[in-house]
């Protein structure tokens, strides 16, 4: 059965970015020489060691190799204008996706089996648009950043510790706000906003067991009273500090966040193009971070 979706040719990030987001990066654009230090002395380094990694304990997808996942990426990429990156899948027991690009030779996701096994067809394609978001928003070097802080936190002095804590908090505040328009790209080719929404209640309490008996109307009415439950002065302190040290906003925010968007005037003036339709017998036309 064909289904019909928006092409939308001729995209850019920053139709789609999340205010907050767009307010986070310019706020480490402000600090000298990160960007220059990242692509210059790590990144080809870092990209060498993590693309050999991937082809000697990953499954390269391919036309040959999981087809029906190489057609899904295919539709995503052309439904967000973005040239296609590798996608492996690796066995893991932890659900789980992320992405790793410096501007360099081949960008690439990976997409574990576990992750595989909870979601449906159109939730898997929903993570992966999700991971498109970050090439598509070029959001790699402060990716790359944010993990490298992360992991010298915990190995420097005292004194070196605050100054890096300082630099941590500014990042983890960036990632956060990044995974906002993620969210978005995923509804972008999903197109289907109880889509994106599933897969975070799913990833939220989940399992292949539990996942046919999960309401989704249910978990976005909890996050309505994530809202309701922080809207005092407290509440809005406890929420703060819950998520401080998060390298991602918690489920039920980005569900609501996600069901706001896909009803702004933003979000449906992006889809008022042409629509292509694909059909799933046939070809569709044409940092490393966790989901």
């Amino acid at each position: 059965m064909a289904v019909s979706k928006t092409l939308l040719l001729g995209l850019r990030a920053d139709q789609f970015r999340h205010p907050l987001d767009r307010q986070a990066t310019q706020t480490l654009k402000q600090l000298p020489g990160l960007d220059l230090v990242v692509r210059n002395l790590l990144g080809s380094l870092a990209e060498q060691v993590f693309y050999l990694e991937n082809i000697a304990s990953s499954v390269l997808v391919g036309e040959q190799q999981l087809p029906e996942l190489h057609k899904s990426l295919t539709e995503a990429c052309d439904i967000l204008d973005l040239d296609r990156p590798q996608l492996y899948v690796r066995q893991h027991p932890v659900p789980n996706a992320y992405t790793f690009a410096m501007r360099g030779k081949q960008p690439f996701i990976v997409i574990h089996t576990s992750l595989i096994e909870l979601l449906t067809p159109e939730e898997v394609q929903a993570v992966i648009a999700h991971e498109l978001g970050h090439l598509k928003c070029d959001h790699g070097v402060y990716l790359t950043v944010a993990n490298l802080i992360m992991l010298a936190a915990a190995q420097l002095n005292p004194l070196g510790g605050v100054l890096v804590q300082s630099l941590q908090t500014q990042l983890l505040q960036w990632v956060r706000c990044a995974e906002f328009t993620c969210d978005r790209a995923a509804l972008l080719v999903s197109q289907d906003a109880r889509t994106v929404a599933s897969v975070l209640m799913k990833l939220a309490g989940g399992s292949p067991t539990l996942a046919p008996q999960l309401n989704l109307d249910a978990f976005l009415a909890q996050a309505r009273s994530y809202d309701d439950a922080s809207a005092t002065e407290l509440g809005q302190l406890l929420k703060e500090a819950q998520t401080a040290q998060l390298t991602h906003p918690v489920p039920v925010l980005r569900a609501r966040e996600i069901d706001r968007w896909a009803n702004s005037r933003d979000y449906q003036s992006l889809l008022q193009t042409r629509p292509i339709s694909y059909n799933n017998e046939a070809e569709s036309v044409g940092g490393w971070r966790n989901w």
